[in-house]
C-alpha cells in the first residue's frame, strides 16, 4: 500500500511549476496519501499554498546564499534529509533530467522505491531501483514529469499547471494599486485554504503586465523596445501597464537583476506602474492581477501560465516544444538567429491587440 509519496525538484522556478500537473494527478489518485516535495530555497514559493502538497522540505544551494557559511548550508541540508528519512516515504520521484546529484538526493531520502530518468549512456543505477529511460522524442517538461507516473498506475494526459498566491501578498499588491490610483476600488475574494483569489475590478481599464527579465542573454529584449511598446499601448488603449523585473543589479555575480533596465523604462514612461518584487511570492501575486502578460522566456512566464493568463512571449534560443506556456492561450514570437532582440515592436503590439480582441469577442 502506498501511503507516502515524495517529489524531488531541485532546479528552477519554471521546472517546479511544470511539475504541478503530476502532483495534482497523484493527489487525485491517492487522496489519503501524504505528499511531500523537496525543493530549494529559490523556488519554494512556487508550491506554497498548494492544497495537493502536505509538506514542503526546503534545502539550500550555496550559490543562492553567498552570505552564508558553506558548512552551515551543508549542515542544514543534512538536517532536511534526516527529517525526510524519518518520515519513511514509500516512493520518491526524481523530477527532471538525469543528474548525479539528483540521483544521490533521491537515494538519500531513504524511500523504498526511487523513480528517476537515466540517459542511454548509463546502463544501470545504484541510486534508482525503478530507473526509466529518458524520453527520446521531444516533449514538454510537463509531459516528461508526467511520464514518471505510470509506475503509480497513473496514465493519461496532464492537466493544467497550478500556483496559488497568498492572501497576504495579494493585499500588498492591492495597496500598491490604491496608491497609484489605478483601480479605484477592488473587491478581492480570498480562499485561504487554497490560496486562491478572485479580484473584481470596478473600472474598465485593462492591466497588462510586462516582465522584462530573462536569465539567458539571447532571450532578452532591450529597454528601448519595451518603452516603444508601452507608449503604443498607452496611446491607443484604455490600459495600464505594470512593470516587473528580477530585482538586483546586472553586475551582481550571484543574482544578476534588471534594476538598471527597469529604471530606464520608468523614466521614459512615467505612467507605468513599477513594482520591484523582492521575493517570488510577490511576483506570483502581482501577475495574478494582470489580464494579459508580456514577457520573455523564464520563470515569470510559467507563473503566468499557471495563473491562466493569456501570454505574449518574446523568445530567442529556447525550444518551444519543451518550454512553451502550458495550458493557456499564448503566442510565441521568436527572433531571427535565435535572438529575442530581433523581434520587432510592431509584431508584439499587433499580437497584444489580437489577444485583447479575442477576449472581447
Amino acid at each position: 500500500m502506498i501511503s507516502k509519496i515524495l517529489f524531488i525538484r531541485r532546479d528552477n522556478i519554471g521546472d517546479l511549476i511544470c511539475t504541478t500537473p503530476a502532483i495534482h494527478a497523484v493527489r487525485s489518485a491517492y487522496p489519503e496519501a501524504k505528499i511531500g516535495i523537496l525543493v530549494n530555497s529559490y523556488n519554494a514559493d512556487a508550491v506554497k499554498n498548494n492544497p495537493d502538497i502536505d509538506e514542503i522540505y526546503i534545502y539550500e544551494k550555496a550559490k543562492h546564499l553567498p552570505e552564508k557559511n558553506k558548512f552551515t548550508v551543508w549542515w542544514n541540508n543534512i538536517r532536511v534529509l534526516s527529517k525526510i528519512r524519518k518520515e519513511k516515504y514509500d516512493i520518491a520521484i526524481a523530477c527532471g533530467s538525469y543528474s548525479p546529484r539528483l540521483a544521490r538526493y533521491t537515494y538519500m531520502t531513504g524511500a523504498k522505491l526511487r523513480i528517476g530518468y537515466l540517459p542511454t549512456r548509463i546502463k544501470k543505477s545504484f541510486f534508482y531501483n525503478i530507473p526509466l529511460r529518458e524520453p527520446q522524442k521531444p516533449m514538454h517538461e510537463v509531459e516528461r514529469v508526467f511520464a514518471l507516473l505510470p509506475q503509480l498506475g497513473i496514465n493519461g494526459k496532464p492537466d493544467k499547471m497550478r500556483i496559488y498566491p497568498s492572501s497576504h501578498e495579494i493585499e500588498k499588491i492591492n495597496e500598491l494599486f490604491k496608491k497609484k490610483k489605478f483601480f479605484g476600488v477592488i473587491e478581492t475574494h480570498l480562499n485561504d485554504s487554497h490560496g486562491k483569489h478572485d479580484s473584481k475590478v470596478k473600472q474598465d481599464k485593462i492591466l497588462i503586465a510586462f516582465h522584462i527579465s530573462s536569465r539567458k542573454p539571447e532571450n532578452r529584449w532591450p529597454a528601448d523596445k519595451f518603452i516603444k511598446l508601452a507608449k503604443l499601448i498607452l496611446k491607443n488603449h484604455n490600459a495600464s501597464i505594470m512593470l516587473l523585473w528580477s530585482p538586483g543589479s546586472e553586475s551582481n555575480p550571484y543574482h544578476p537583476g534588471d534594476d538598471e533596465k527597469a529604471e530606464i523604462i520608468i523614466k521614459a514612461v512615467p505612467e507605468i506602474i513599477p513594482f520591484k518584487t523582492t521575493h517570488l511570492g510577490e511576483l506570483i501575486a502581482s501577475l495574478s492581477f494582470a489580464e494579459f502578460v508580456v514577457c520573455l522566456d523564464g520563470g515569470a512566464m510559467h507563473i503566468a501560465a499557471a495563473l491562466g493568463k493569456p501570454i505574449v512571449t518574446i523568445w530567442g534560443s529556447t525550444d518551444p516544444i519543451k518550454w512553451r506556456p502550458w495550458g493557456v492561450r499564448h503566442v510565441i514570437l521568436k527572433g531571427s538567429n535565435k535572438r529575442a532582440d530581433n523581434v520587432d515592436v510592431e509584431s508584439v503590439y499587433e499580437t497584444i491587440v489580437l489577444l485583447m480582441e479575442e477576449k472581447i469577442n
